[in-house]
């Protein structure tokens, strides 16, 4: 644990939205916010590194490890965009934008490998599974995993 790197506690409250830019980049906040967590030992039910991290991490060629890095060094908001921007394959500002859209309206019940898995997940939610992006489910079971923790 590194007690120099502050963040959210998310034993106590959900991490950013994974459609939340920054620098560009769709989901960077989210892994931001859940690395933080791992390194100061906070991080409860969240998991780094992981799926959803991933699509970042392969967009840009880089490792879950490399990122975690810098966040033990305490790297800011803007300098993770930075450290992005400058490490990995190169993206140009249309590229970044675009995989952010793509990214962003994703709907895993598009995808047949994926299709049961969501509907799984989405149905405690209420959320129609047909019409829901991944961000949407994320956000909404982000609210609800918080919303029981505080009753």
């Amino acid at each position: 644990m590194h007690k120099n790197v502050l963040g959210k506690d998310l034993t106590k409250e959900a991490p950013r939205s994974p459609r939340l830019r920054v620098g560009g980049y769709a989901i960077l906040g989210r892994t931001i916010d859940k690395c933080r967590a791992l390194v100061a030992g906070n991080i409860g039910e969240y998991h780094f590194d992981c799926p959803l991290d991933n699509t970042l991490f392969g967009f840009k060629g880089i490792k879950g490890d490399d990122f975690k890095a810098q966040i033990e060094k305490g790297a800011s908001d803007q300098q993770m965009a930075e450290w992005l921007d400058s490490n990995g394959e190169k993206k140009t500002p249309d590229e970044i934008k675009r995989w952010g859209d793509e990214v962003t309206a994703n709907r895993p019940y598009d995808d047949p490998e994926k299709r049961d898995w969501f509907i799984e997940q989405v149905k405690p939610l209420g959320l129609d599974p047909a019409k829901t992006t991944l961000f949407d489910w994320l956000e909404a079971d982000d609210k609800a995993c918080h919303a029981e923790k505080a009753a």
